[in-house]
């Protein structure tokens, strides 16, 4: 079945603004959505790719030409030292309203939303981070985040940045051994994409890995936690998930077709439905059996797919799937266990994880070649993770993304710089024998645990 979702938006504010001096935050739907805040002028990046529509656009929708839109929370800062309104939702439990600026004549701004929300006003002078983050106080204590709940990230080596979905078995090992030969502050291994038989195979091995839980249990040999990377609600159309099992997707209403998903991880995948019984305890058996070989540090990405409206075994809404597929795997693993989000429907998934990545990927370099915002890049990266600046030891432990500091990446001091600014989360993703000795001092330096205190 399939859940209606709001398509109406109503007006519930009409602000005068100086067109100089006010800007707009606008809160991307999940990790790696464009999120800044800009001019009230300025025109809004809007999603037109499929891939970005699957996964950038709350319900794959896009505001109309010029209009700011905020997932769940939206706020105006007047510039000239007046107080900040924010326009939040108060909880995201079953939807996440879409909230909308656009500059009307005469310089007002109109806000509208498409779902009842909170208008909160700061202090005059109070600076919009402040402002933003007085209200996620609030919306964190309604969905049972609190201080004492909120743990500090381990330090982490990850694979990705140096392999990609080719890593070896032996990669792995070899950075075991650099770790303990550079005596490096490294708790967490984690082994990123790229073991996995297909999207959906999580507990099929690819080719390159002889025995996966083998080298989990010797990276604990050695002292350290065995971490892993999976894409739990993603499910590849090449895989044998879907082959054995395709009334465990997401289909599409008017055709019965899988939904898209985007194409990721090799392959065009659609989403699990995180509501059928049978997908659901294969979700929890893949994450007790991997908690059985000793991991304890997870790392859930493409999660954005759980959230995707379709028809589902259960007459839900996307988000009520998504946290369900949260639930299921919070509790398939444990308390104990650290849950990193990534490319995840932000607000909704407060209290499920400890930490989440705030921006897009990033890369060797510091501008994206095709210019698209939410792509890999630097700077890119950057930008949302100054905006979100105030989520950190709110919701969650912000995750910048991982260190890159071998001689080849652009402007890695920059990087280096943001990160010991804005990282709750500290990895590393090098080949450490690599590094020349600026990257390997400046990684022993930021591989530090960091306070979960607030930034802003």
């Amino acid at each position: 079945m399939t859940s209606a979702v709001p398509d109406r938006f109503e007006p519930i504010a009409a602000l005068p603004v100086h067109p100089g001096l006010a800007r707009v935050h606008a809160e991307g739907w999940q990790s790696w959505s464009v999120t800044d805040a800009l001019p009230v002028t300025a025109v809004p990046y809007r999603a037109t790719l499929a891939n970005s529509l699957a996964m950038d656009c709350h319900y794959n929708e896009v505001p109309p030409e010029g209009v700011f839109q905020g997932e769940g929370v939206l706020a105006l800062d007047p510039g000239d030292g007046g107080p900040v309104r924010v326009f939040g939702t108060e909880r995201a439990d079953t939807t996440v309203p879409r909230i909308r600026a656009e500059l009307r004549p005469g310089n007002i701004l109109e806000v509208s939303s498409d779902a009842p929300v909170q208008q909160l006003e700061s202090t005059p002078g109070v600076p919009l981070q402040s402002a933003l983050g007085a209200w996620a106080d609030g919306f964190a204590a309604r969905a049972g985040v609190t201080p004492e709940r909120l743990r500090p990230a381990p330090t982490v080596w990850c694979s990705w940045y140096q392999y990609w979905s080719t890593v070896t078995e032996q990669d792995i090992i070899d950075n075991l051994g650099a770790m303990d030969e550079f005596r490096l502050p490294v708790e967490v291994v984690q082994i990123d994409d790229g073991y996995q038989a297909a999207p959906g195979d999580w507990l099929i091995p690819s080719d390159r890995f002889s025995d996966l839980p083998a080298l989990l249990a010797r990276i604990r040999d050695r002292g350290r936690r065995a971490g892993i990377w999976t894409a739990p609600m993603l499910v590849g159309l090449r895989s044998r998930l879907y082959a054995e099992h395709p009334d465990w997707v997401v289909t599409d209403p008017a055709t019965g077709e899988p939904v898209f998903a985007g194409e990721a991880i090799g392959d065009r995948c659609t989403a699990l439905d995180l509501t059928h019984p049978a997908a659901a305890e294969y979700l929890a058996g893949v994450f007790r059996t991997m908690r059985g070989w000793g991991v304890d540090y997870f790392k859930i990405d493409f999660i954005y797919a759980g959230a995707i409206e379709g028809r589902r075994y259960a007459d839900v809404t996307g988000v009520e799937a998504y946290r369900e597929g949260l639930r299921v795997i919070r509790e398939a693993i444990g308390p104990d266990s650290y849950l990193l989000g990534c490319g995840a429907p932000q607000l909704p998934a407060a209290g499920f994880v400890d930490a989440m990545r705030v921006g897009p990927d990033i890369a060797a370099y510091w501008f994206a070649p095709s210019g698209h915002p939410s792509e890999p890049s630097q700077h890119n990266a950057d930008r949302n993770v100054r905006a979100r600046a105030w989520q950190h030891g709110r919701l969650w432990v912000n995750d910048p993304d991982c260190l890159m500091l071998r001689a080849e990446v652009e402007r890695r001091e920059d990087w280096a710089q943001t990160v010991a600014a804005y990282g709750g989360l500290r990895a590393s993703s090098d080949g450490l024998r690599g590094l020349d000795p600026w990257g390997l001092e400046m990684t022993r330096r930021l591989l530090v645990p960091s306070p979960t205190r607030p930034l802003a």
